[in-house]
């Protein structure tokens, strides 16, 4: 299991499962357990996402994978969350594994990550996103949502701060959120967590994406559920992103622009993320695409 050095200095294991083409998957290999897991399935997501995607990948694969936004949640880089740091750990990443040309899975921000990816490097043999539009992003959007929710934290602790020099209680026990009920969930993460991400958007403020396609060459699909369009309440300034809404509507276009396109009917933000849904879509599509170790 190497470890690879990030551009904070910060260190992050990679697992290498199977043989055959490389795949660079930004998923946790471990399963969650205990109250964690409960969670995850509280919200409808599989406990075992991602080792589940790396049994499902490794026989044809090469998979290297690597728990980066559970890394990023440990090791907060407030102010060095750019895309071109992001490309830089991911081309890190590869190197450790080493692989000179490699494809490239991720889901919501870790899509964003591999369209930023593409766009800094010609190692991408295929580029697959989920959950983000390649084209008509809602970056200003996210911009809006990171920022409210980094004032959230901020004010969170300032009150865990007044809590706790008072005495008072801090926390108060509660049970699972409704599924996709954005706006009564609470803002737990630290404001070193939540500012990496007003970072990561303030950098992408302006970002033209479809002025950048033409840079994207490697074999490329995307992928979202016909749901994802997440209304978030007054807390975080009654914002709408809209991710189905912005593939649906631009998918002549998107096509033309040389991306094969899926939209999941019926299925919501999470519900396109699970194994059960991925699988069947992007393992027969990289196979077409680089290739695989042949059935046996």
């Amino acid at each position: 299991m190497p470890t690879v050095t990030l551009h904070d200095a910060s260190p992050i294991e990679v697992e290498v499962h199977g043989e055959g083409p490389v795949l660079l998957l930004p998923v946790n290999p471990l399963p969650a357990e205990g109250p964690q897991a409960e969670a995850m399935r509280a919200w409808g997501t599989d406990p075992a996402l991602g080792r589940s995607l790396i049994e499902g990948l490794r026989d044809a694969f090469t998979v290297v994978a690597f728990d980066y936004e559970n890394h990023v949640l440990a090791n907060p880089k407030p102010g060095t969350l750019t895309p071109a740091n992001i490309a830089r750990d991911l081309l890190a990443v590869a190197d450790a594994a080493g692989a000179d040309r490699f494809a490239y899975y991720g889901y919501s921000w870790l899509a964003l990550s591999g369209l930023q990816l593409a766009l800094r490097t010609d190692r991408l043999s295929a580029l697959v996103m989920g959950g983000f539009p390649p084209l008509g992003g809602p970056y200003a959007e996210m911009l809006r949502v990171t920022t409210a929710t980094h004032e959230m934290a901020l004010a969170g602790a300032s009150k865990k701060a007044v809590e706790k020099a008072t005495g008072e209680a801090a926390e108060k026990p509660s049970g699972p959120p409704e599924k996709d009920d954005w706006s009564s969930v609470e803002v737990t993460l630290s404001p070193d967590q939540t500012r990496q991400f007003v970072t990561l958007y303030e950098e992408l403020r302006g970002f033209d994406d479809l002025a950048a396609q033409p840079r994207i060459t490697c074999p490329r699909l995307c992928f979202v559920g016909s749901a994802d369009d997440i209304e978030y309440g007054e807390r975080w300034g009654g914002v709408r992103v809209g991710i189905a809404s912005a593939v649906a509507g631009r998918r002549a276009e998107i096509e033309a622009l040389g991306w094969d396109v899926t939209v999941l009917d019926g299925l919501d933000h999470m519900g396109a993320m699970q194994p059960s849904t991925v699988l069947p879509l992007v393992r027969p599509w990289l196979r077409a695409r680089i290739g695989a170790l042949p059935a046996g």
